[in-house]
């Protein structure tokens, strides 16, 4: 496993973990994280995946060390940024998972760059909030872009307090203080008002896709996981009992083996774009 920096041909940096395979013997597998967080928020998966896969996790833009988007940036910035990552990569297509506001640039990409994917997968993925869940997560992003944030919330939301989290809640608790906090606050304007951005293409995500959830996460219910899932020419849908939002941290061997899972599926003829 080494860490890298990728040049974009804009000159961005963009923070990389690489394991597994490097030659055409492994399959690519992007791994886009969620916001606050940075690629090492999937180390379980990267560690397990990588001993059949080519594993590339990013830090998302204005996280860890990748250079932000300009400001005011929404979510289809996000994704022309995940698909400049994917060029600059130079791996032909790729599978892609994304976690939290990375299901929601997997997501995108699918629906704009299907050229660039093999399959998709989205863990907690949000899908057309309700109206008291979009106030909700817009009052979080405005207070964001004014400097107020209290570090626990999002915590007790993504963890029991039970035992079994108290070790994957500490270490995200210290990736959240370490992340800048302009980059937290403009990504999560995107994921506050991108949940309805992609939501109409679903029917035309053809290649296979993982839609998984745990459930209970308020926010990425069982319910929007399996519409997702049903609306998906090849979506299959994971609800995982007794797990929250970090689900890839809380229980990582029902997440990693629902992701090999979905990696073994055969692609059809339409979903291999410009597969190497």
């Amino acid at each position: 496993m080494t860490s890298r920096i990728l040049r974009l041909s804009d000159g961005a940096s963009v923070g990389l973990i690489e394991a597994g395979p490097q030659d055409r013997a492994g399959e690519p597998l992007l791994l886009i994280h969620g916001v606050g967080l940075n690629a090492r928020a999937w180390a379980p998966q990267i560690a397990a995946l990588a001993q059949t896969h080519r594993v590339l996790a990013v830090d998302m833009p204005g996280h860890g060390s990748s250079s932000p988007l300009p400001e005011g940036a929404a979510l289809p910035g996000y994704v022309d940024w995940a698909a400049r990552v994917i060029l600059a990569l130079n791996t032909g297509t790729v599978n892609v998972a994304g976690h939290s506001m990375g299901a929601l640039i997997a997501t995108g990409l699918a629906a704009d760059y299907p050229e660039l994917v093999r399959r998709v997968a989205v863990l907690n993925a949000v899908h057309r909030r309700t109206a008291e869940a979009r106030a909700a997560v817009m009052a979080r992003a405005q207070a964001m872009a004014e400097g107020v944030f209290d570090p626990t919330a999002p915590l007790d939301r993504w963890f029991t307090r039970g035992a079994t989290d108290a070790a994957p809640r500490a270490q995200v608790a210290r990736w959240l203080a370490e992340v800048d906090p302009k980059g937290y606050a403009a990504a999560y304007r995107a994921f506050a008002t991108g949940d309805e951005t992609y939501a109409d293409r679903w029917d035309a995500i053809t290649c296979p896709a993982l839609v998984l959830t745990a459930d209970g996460d308020p926010n990425s219910t069982p319910d929007m996981t399996r519409l997702m899932a049903a609306t998906a020419p090849r979506g299959r849908a994971v609800v995982i009992d007794g797990h929250r939002h970090m689900v890839n941290l809380t229980a990582p061997d029902r997440v990693t083996q629902a992701l090999r899972d979905w990696l073994a599926t055969p692609l059809l003829a339409d979903c291999e774009g410009m597969r190497a």
